[in-house]
């Protein structure tokens, strides 16, 4: 990972420090915001291969920075940073599209493991193939964007992740901790996570999100994508 770049955006200059510190260790350069208005600047001229971000900080907190690069288009994975552990707190950053969510404080070691496995699932799906079709549904790798019949789902980018790897298995049954492995990278999160991205998908896709055609649940064990039901 010698040519990875990361954005960290925080205003603590001794965690900007720790991590620029740890980075370094494994061969991966940084650059450094001590604001979000800063941190947009940089966004702006630069591509990363991360960006980490912290949620509260004075002027333009994390959220806005997240929520700003993700309607400009940009889906670089963002790892967001939060003394609040509250569970809503969580739901609400992922619904904005970041792809993990870390409190503090963490331990260094999960924190480069976890943006390691963002970085390399990135870099995996930006060379598959372009696109993805399942019954009436595509997934337009290279947009970022998923179709039904042609017309756009509008996912966020969390939403967007799951949905893809569901149309990458289909007619395989998952569980809510596999779920976790695969979309969320191990990280620790509730079974009320899965329940309202799963509901949120199907407000999407389904004609009916209360009789869902494509995506089941099998009683006691997961869920199930058939992409084919509706034909």
């Amino acid at each position: 990972m010698a040519k990875e770049i990361i954005l960290i955006v925080d205003d603590e200059a001794p965690i900007r420090t720790a991590l620029r510190t740890a980075f370094s260790r494994e061969g991966i350069a940084v650059q450094e915001a001590f604001d979000g208005r800063e941190a947009m600047q940089l966004l702006k001229r630069n591509r990363y291969s991360l960006v980490i971000l912290d949620v509260m900080m004075e002027d333009v907190g994390g959220y806005e920075v997240l929520q700003q690069l993700r309607a400009s288009g940009d889906h670089t994975p963002v790892m967001m940073l939060s003394g609040k552990s509250d569970e809503m707190d969580q739901v609400l950053g992922l619904g904005y599209g970041a792809d993990s969510y870390l409190t503090k404080p963490f331990r260094i070691s999960v924190l480069i493991q976890t943006a390691k496995a963002l970085i390399r699932r990135s870099r995996e799906y930006s060379v598959e193939q372009k696109e993805i079709r399942r019954g009436p549904f595509t997934v337009d790798i290279l947009r970022m964007e998923c179709l039904k019949n042609g017309e756009p789902l509008n996912l966020t980018g969390r939403e967007l992740t799951l949905f893809r790897f569901l149309m990458e298995h289909p007619g395989q049954v998952y569980t809510k901790d596999q779920l976790y492995s695969h979309v969320w990278n191990d990280m620790v999160v509730d079974d009320n996570t899965i329940t309202v991205y799963i509901k949120r998908l199907r407000d999407k896709i389904e004609d009916d999100p209360r009789s869902p055609v494509y995506l089941k649940t099998v009683r006691g064990i997961g869920y199930r994508f058939d992409g084919d039901a509706g034909a």
